[in-house]
């Protein structure tokens, strides 16, 4: 009787089952730390990442760079751009703020969205994705584009909250920041991300333009702060104001053509490519008082901070070379670091500032602009001083 042959698994099938199992092995076995907290120096730095406008790689062609950058320019560019990010910047979080592919030249989502967030998934450091305007214009739809992101290795981000049966979007959800292990803010929420689908286009026919945060989204955003603001009030270590925030969505709110080059740091090169609504969620967020700041994408050639109505506004200015941009102004990414105060004793507590920087795509990844967006010191002195005018 002759023997059986194993069947024999092609050179194309192992790639694929290995493939498969760098990306979607669950998070469960992977042991992902789903624990995000500052570090051991009180330090959390967070990684923004805009408008990758990842397509299919290595025949994707670039936009808008110089004639000399051009033959050899492609998706690639974007991928060894993030790397290089994550070496010089060794981010606690990664955060990618929309049109991470572009659809309309991606022949297969799925595949595009892989090697869009290789870099991170490989760094094996938490990253979190909201989606853009052009996510969906490729195999998948735009809820199919979200629960794919969800599925990869080392993200934190989510389709939608859990207990939020009604909400509009797919991408709303936040992440709590821990005090530094061992602390007194060991177990309380130091500093709260929250990250919303700002849409793609109006969907009310009377409407033209751009999507906008709608009411539901909105609601969780009202009673998810109010929840980490009772926390953080009560005890262990009950503070008297909320721990900060900071926001991270795609489409820019009419609030951000309130600045010019008087009154930003940075540039503003074209014009606010917002809603032609208002829909009143910057006025939620100064409602909700632990907002300091709001991180965009969107436009590419603005790189900008503005502060209004004490929230700070700020573009990351365009990431990736499929995107457009302007020849000769270097692709950017944006840095977010936050700082814990020293105790009397000699520990740390609460979140004193949030300063900012970003690096261009050129030979010494050359840092610019950086400010401090937020300190509590400043905050302190503010109120002294309305105090001091009412009386």
């Amino acid at each position: 009787m002759a023997k059986k042959n194993k069947p024999c698994l092609s050179l194309s099938h192992f790639v694929g089952v290995l493939v498969f199992s760098l990306l979607f092995v669950p998070k469960s076995v992977l042991g992902v730390k789903q624990e995000l907290r500052f570090g051991k120096k009180g330090e959390f730095k967070i990684l923004q990442v805009a408008d990758m406008h990842f397509a299919d790689g290595t025949t994707t062609p670039c936009l808008d760079v110089l004639p000399n950058q051009m033959p050899s320019c492609s998706d690639l560019n974007t991928t060894a751009f993030v790397e290089r990010m994550i070496q010089a910047e060794k981010p606690d979080i990664i955060v990618f703020t929309g049109d991470n592919i572009f659809g309309f030249d991606a022949t297969d989502a799925a595949k595009s969205l892989n090697a869009a967030f290789w870099p991170a998934i490989a760094s094996n450091i938490p990253w979190a994705a909201v989606l853009g305007n052009h996510d969906q214009d490729s195999t998948l739809s735009r809820e199919g584009v979200m629960k794919h992101v969800v599925g990869l290795k080392n993200t934190l981000s989510q389709v939608n909250p859990a207990k939020a049966h009604i909400i509009d979007g797919f991408g709303n959800y936040n992440l709590e920041i821990g005090g530094v292990k061992g602390s007194c803010f060991e177990n309380k929420s130091a500093l709260n991300l929250y990250f919303l689908d700002s849409g793609d286009y109006s969907t009310v026919p009377a409407i033209p333009g751009y999507g906008w945060i709608k009411p539901s989204q909105q609601l969780w955003f009202q009673r998810t702060s109010a929840k980490l603001r009772r926390a953080y009030v009560g005890q262990p270590e009950a503070q008297k104001g909320p721990a900060p925030g900071l926001v991270y969505f795609h489409i820019p709110l009419p609030e951000f053509a309130s600045f010019d080059s008087s009154n930003v740091t940075g540039v503003r090169q074209q014009g606010i490519s917002s809603a032609s609504v208002n829909s009143g969620f910057f006025t939620t967020m100064v409602e909700a008082g632990d907002v300091k700041a709001v991180f965009i994408g969107h436009d590419h050639l603005n790189d900008f901070c503005g502060k209004l109505t004490g929230i700070q506004l700020c573009y990351a200015g365009g990431f990736g070379y499929h995107a457009y941009g302007k020849a000769g102004w270097s692709r950017r990414a944006r840095v977010v670091l936050a700082s814990l105060e020293k105790t009397e004793q000699g520990g740390w507590g609460v979140v004193k500032s949030v300063k900012t920087w970003k690096r261009l795509d050129d030979e010494h990844l050359t840092a610019v602009d950086g400010q401090v967006l937020w300190s509590k010191s400043r905050a302190g002195v503010r109120r002294k001083k309305q105090v001091g005018d009412a009386e």
